[in-house]
């Protein structure tokens, strides 16, 4: 850094002033004229002290009197105690990033250092002698520090007065009344800051106590668990917990938990064992905790609001639970969305009226236009069957909105999964009871329904099924296998309450069209004039009609041999046939969800989810149900009934 030199002059101007007696008093004029200065401090303590720096020299002048020079390029900081503290910038600034302690430098003043070579060659008294001539206080401390080192009492306390220490003074009237000579020594050394040589006299003196005293108080916790180890009896308990929850202490203000976890756990502190359990995201170690913990122990709610805060409901409820709090057991697992627990904790305890406030919250998420959270909290609370409906209300909405045909069938399926939830939990609760009274169980959790959820329940596929032939035989049409395409819109024409009749028939006629099948496309051509929403479509249809059936009479020529059914034995059975035509037969057929063509033989596979079934020679190759993705097709399974 470049420095300014300047040349540097005090000057006291005559003056003033009133003595004791009240007479005026001519002032003494004083000149200090330095060159080449570009840096000045004053002693904060001492007025008639000032450092400056003179090019690379740092002096410091006394009255009027430069002391010598000192070797220096550092810029001055302060100047106190009869010490100079300055900082070579030059190197600062070449490495900001890097401080380093040297480049800090204390230089101290001629008198003290004078002084500190005095100390041990010349007699306390002399040294006495050479303070009053040079009064400072640091001068008066040094000599009271010395005494005391060589227990020279009178005199450290006159130099205590001297340099008005109120607590040195006390201090020393307190070693006076001491009369062990070496515990006046380790006194001495722990007022001087020499703790680990009082703490060495204190042992050598068997005063264990006061050397545990003595590091508790300066915080030395890791000694104080030696020095209690090291005792004859193993060490004081409560002393040692007490020593180790402030190691513990120590790392947790550090944010050193997994440290700070094994002092607590010696030191058996429970509560900040959890908060660093808490923090350290260890919530296995903090559960086994909360089960070791006793019943109604009063950590177990603070462990448990520390598991609702991270989501972990089960843990939470436990330790409600344990401690007798069921009202706030049941308050996580609503906040958590945990409906079912909810639900069966207010049973148990019969606390308050669940039903009620689910029904609110649904309604609630329903009129924010949250119907799919309300899906999720009707699943949750078991309530399958409304769960169910609020997905059938969308699918509906959905199909109005003339959305994607596949994304209306998972809705549909999603749907119909939920009523076999609901299926499985009435059969589970209801065969928990005797076999004789099972049967019985169902018939009355059945007549509890209404009417249009029992009809809900009995056509809960009925949506899926048609959504997934629709799409089943636009792929079919697409792949060019018109007959089959054919074959699956036969099976749409049961669906006509879910799917539009118009997107039926069109996509029947176009089938049937392709494999030649007129006498089919025919009828579909009427149904499509009887479904046209409008005069114009009906004419347009009729219009169509008569142009392809004017050139291709309505007669089929397409494959169309029929099947034999299994019952009677007559080939009664068109390809897309579910039941048998022979009046004294009547046999019904499923269908095949692979296919979409009914089953005409005895070996099918049964999907374990839907329920629905599909021809055991098509699901070689293909993993997952055809209708509702759910459960994997295992080699067993494709065996089923072969």
């Amino acid at each position: 850094m470049a420095r300014k030199m300047v040349k540097f002059v005090i000057k006291q101007k005559e003056a003033t002033s009133v003595d004791a007696a009240g007479n005026e008093v001519l002032g003494k004029q004083l000149e200090l004229e330095r060159k080449d200065v570009w840096d000045v401090c004053w002693s904060n303590d001492d007025p008639t002290l000032l450092a400056l720096m003179e090019k690379t020299r740092m002096y410091i002048v006394r009255d009027t009197e430069p002391e010598e020079p000192v070797q220096s390029s550092g810029y001055l900081c302060s100047f106190d105690n009869l010490q100079v503290r300055s900082v070579l910038m030059d190197e600062v600034l070449m490495s900001p990033d890097q401080m380093r302690k040297d480049n800090i430098i204390d230089r101290e003043a001629r008198s003290l250092r004078d002084l500190r070579e005095m100390v041990g060659k010349i007699s306390l008294e002399d040294t006495k002698q050479y303070i009053q001539d040079n009064p400072h206080p640091r001068l008066w401390t040094l000599l009271a520090e010395t005494a005391l080192d060589q227990l020279d009492l009178e005199v450290a306390e006159t130099a205590m007065v001297q340099c008005k220490d109120y607590a040195g003074i006390q201090f020393v009237k307190r070693i006076k009344l001491l009369q062990n000579d070496t515990l006046k020594k380790a006194e001495v050394a722990a007022y001087l800051n020499k703790f680990d040589q009082a703490d060495k006299l204190y042992y050598e003196m068997d005063r264990k106590d006061l050397a545990v005293e003595l590091r508790q108080k300066l915080g030395d916790w890791v000694r104080v668990v030696q020095l209690l180890k090291a005792g004859s009896d193993g060490g004081d308990d409560t002393r040692l917990e007490y020593a180790y929850n402030a190691i513990g202490d120590y790392y947790a203000d550090r944010q050193h938990w997994s440290k700070a976890v094994v002092y607590y756990n010696q030191g058996r502190n429970q509560e900040k064992l959890a908060d660093s359990y808490y923090n350290l995201e260890d919530f296995d170690s903090l559960t086994k905790m909360a089960s070791y913990l006793s019943e109604n122990h009063p950590l177990l709610p603070k462990i448990a609001e520390m598991f609702v805060s991270v989501g972990m409901s089960a843990e939470a409820v436990e330790s409600f639970k344990k401690c007798g709090r069921i009202s706030e057991a049941i308050d996580c697992c609503i906040m958590l969305n945990q409906w079912d627990a909810a639900i069966e904790l207010a049973k148990q305890s019969n606390s308050r009226d669940i039903d009620n406030m689910l029904a609110r919250y649904a309604t609630q998420l329903i009129d924010k236009g949250r119907i799919i959270a309300a899906v999720e909290l009707y699943k949750k609370a078991g309530d399958f069957i409304h769960a169910a409906k609020k997905l059938f209300e969308i699918a509906k909405e959905e199909t109005g909105k003339k959305s994607s045909p596949l994304r209306i069938k998972k809705i549909y399926v999603l749907a119909g999964k939920l009523v076999e939830m609901h299926r499985e939990k009435s059969m589970g609760s209801k065969y928990k009871s005797k076999n004789s009274d099972a049967l019985s169980g169902l018939l009355d959790d059945n007549a509890s329904l209404s009417a249009i959820d029992s009809r809900l329940i009995d056509s809960a596929w009925r949506g899926a099924e048609a959504f997934h032939f629709y799409t089943l035989a636009q792929r079919q049409f697409y792949a060019d296998k018109t007959e089959a395409a054919m074959r699956t819109c036969m099976q749409l024409m049961d669906y006509e309450e879910y799917v539009s009749p118009v997107s039926i028939y069109s996509l029947l006629a176009l089938s049937a069209i392709r494999c030649r099948s007129f006498d089919i496309a025919s009828k579909a051509f009427v149904k499509l004039e009887e479904v046209a929403p409008t005069a114009e479509d009906r004419q347009d249809y009729q219009q169509l009609a008569e142009t392809i059936f004017i050139k291709h009479p309505p007669k089929s020529k397409a494959s169309l041999d029929r099947d034999t059914c299994l019952n009677c034995g007559e080939a009664s059975l068109y390809k897309w046939s579910k039941q048998c035509e022979n009046d004294q037969c009547n046999s019904k057929y499923p269908v095949c969800v692979a296919s979409g063509r009914p089953i005409f033989n005895w070996s099918f596979w049964v999907c374990p989810s839907c329920k629905h079934k599909a021809d055991s020679r098509l699901t070689d190759g293909i993993q997952w149900c055809p209708l509702c993705h759910m459960e994997p097709m295992t080699s067993a399974q494709q065996s089923t009934a072969r």
